[in-house]
């Protein structure tokens, strides 16, 4: 005869977050273990691929770990990928670079009219 099992919580639904794993005890008996939700990586803000080196926690778990555990020795580390963090730097020292490109052609186009 199957042996039935009840949710140990108060919920009675079976919903997304009272899935439960039906377990034997060294006693024999059959009990339910509720199964916490799967966590998914944290992303990059910008291209949305996964971050490597960062822990793969539900929301409030990052709360109780150390900060070592949720970043990455870099700037913007933890919140966006080393491609495109590499992609800002490259994107900004072009920026810089014809500013001054810019600024040099004004200057002989004065000197010109002089």
């Amino acid at each position: 005869m199957a042996q039935r099992v009840t949710f140990r919580r108060r919920n009675p639904y079976n919903t997304k977050s009272n899935q439960i794993k039906v377990v034997k005890t060294p006693g024999g008996r059959l009990v339910a273990q509720h199964i916490k939700k799967q966590a998914t990586r944290p992303k990059c803000g910008d291209c949305g691929c996964s971050l490597s080196g960062v822990a793969t926690l539900r929301p409030r778990a990052y709360a109780s770990i150390s900060k070592t555990q949720k970043t990455v020795s870099r700037a913007y580390g933890g919140s966006r990928c080393a491609n495109c963090v590499k992609e800002r730097i490259v994107r900004a020292f072009l920026i810089e670079e014809q500013k001054i490109v810019k600024k040099v052609l004004k200057d002989s186009a004065s000197k010109a009219k002089k």
